[in-house]
């Protein structure tokens, strides 16, 4: 992979700079940048703002990355634009990484489709993400931990600092994190280049009302409050992102913006996200949740008791050979009453003897004894053990990546285009 801004700075210059036509709020973070992302766009596009969303990875359709007003980019839009913008780089000597071709792509769409807004996602910490080419009016950082680190360090300060990369001389930041050390290596930064930080907790919260498995209703404090708010996204953690879309808004709207309270119950409301906690099949109940690092399967764990109470879970896991394995499956596995480990079709898909080797030297036999553990050599295969072990009382939860929560949907008749194109090093 190339560190570096330079080919997607010439890019734009040869595109005429797209990325300077329309406002934009720049969006990093180890996890909950998708569904911020979604949240906010929602709410403008409520306003009847015309707004484009760039979002990474996809799940089963290239398409879901670059979205207008909330609809995916059409297959021939993508095949026309990846077209076009070859056509006018051929001869220059520039070789753009795929990330890099399709952060293009969708600055590109955007300026031709007249946005008022980019909600624009980082593909991979900030600072030299190929999308920290934009002046953003506002810039989230959702929350910081342990994930690329081969890329963005190996520790919670290195990548903190990457990530901090998107905030901008004057340009407001608002940041979700938990953790003091993170708010204040945020702040001290923000403070350097003159932006104000808003901080979940300190400046804006939200309190949860209620929580099951389709949705979470809460409250929110800023600078207004909003009451019995209803965000069908599952899980305690989503309450952090939608107040993050929520200050976001609070912020356009000191700048001017009319965003009438409507628009923000009713944009949070109507949000859509694939592969958070998505049942994609009622008989039997199964569940798609695309966390991939510690964080994320922690947050989902200590869910799981609100949004599956009584339930039998079987889990099917999935993981990246090149993420922290260990700490994947030691939050999880405690909560599952049957274990089936599995394999994506993706080269970077860690081999169920790996899995295994991993549960056996962090339990021993020991785990055995509570949970039933057994491989298959494809996502095909563990779906259907998944099935065969069934009761009335059971829930298939698929996790671990998004590749193979993807490879799953596609398999339960979820059909996607242009799914193979992905970059190497994805989430």
């Amino acid at each position: 992979m190339k560190l570096g801004l330079a080919n997607t700075l010439e890019i734009m210059k040869i595109l005429g700079e797209p990325q300077k036509s329309f406002q934009s709020i720049h969006i990093a973070g180890t996890n909950g940048k998708g569904s911020t992302a979604t949240a906010l766009s929602s709410i403008l596009k409520e306003c009847g703002f015309n707004v484009g969303l760039f979002t990474s990875p996809h799940l089963i359709s290239f398409t879901e990355r670059i979205r207008l007003n909330n609809i995916q980019i059409s297959e021939q839009s993508v095949i026309a634009l990846a077209e076009e913008i070859r056509g006018l780089i051929d001869g220059t000597g520039l070789q753009p990484t795929f990330f890099e071709f399709v952060t293009a792509m969708a600055f590109h769409y955007f300026a031709s489709e007249n946005v008022d807004f980019g909600i624009i996602e980082t593909g991979m910490g900030g600072r030299f993400d190929s999308t920290n080419v934009i002046a953003p009016d506002i810039s989230i950082i959702t929350n910081i931990g342990l994930d690329h680190c081969d890329f963005l360090g190996s520790s919670i300060s290195d990548i903190a600092f990457e990530k901090a990369g998107i905030i901008k001389p004057k340009v407001p930041v608002i940041t979700t994190s938990k953790d003091p050390d993170v708010v204040k290596q945020l702040s001290d930064i923000a403070a350097e280049r003159g932006s104000g930080i808003h901080v979940y907790d300190r400046d804006f919260s939200g309190s949860l009302l209620s929580i099951n498995d389709r949705h979470i209703e809460f409250n929110y404090t800023g600078h207004k409050s909003y009451s019995n708010l209803s965000f069908p996204l599952s899980g305690r953690y989503q309450l952090f992102n939608a107040c993050a879309a929520i200050r976001a808004s609070e912020l356009l709207m000191q700048k001017g913006l009319s965003i009438p309270d409507r628009a923000i119950s009713e944009g949070l409301s109507k949000v859509k996200l694939e592969g958070r906690f998505e049942y994609v099949s009622e008989n039997p109940p199964i569940i798609l949740d695309g966390a991939h690092n510690p964080e994320a399967i922690s947050s989902l764990s200590a869910s799981l008791g609100d949004l599956l109470p009584g339930k039998k879970i079987i889990l099917v896991l999935g993981v990246m050979n090149d993420k922290d394995i260990s700490g994947i499956i030691e939050p999880i596995i405690h909560n599952a009453n049957s274990i089936i480990l599995t394999k994506a079709a993706y080269e970077r898909s860690a081999s169920t003897q790996r899995l295994a080797e991993t549960i056996n030297s962090l339990y021993g036999p020991g785990i055995k004894g509570t949970a039933e553990i057994s491989s298959t050599e494809n996502v095909t295969e563990a779906i259907n053990l998944a099935r065969s072990r069934c009761d009335k009382n059971s829930v298939i939860l698929i996790t671990g990546s998004f590749y193979t929560t993807g490879e799953a949907k596609e398999l339960l008749g979820h059909t996607g285009v242009l799914s193979r194109l992905r970059e190497k090093n994805e989430k």
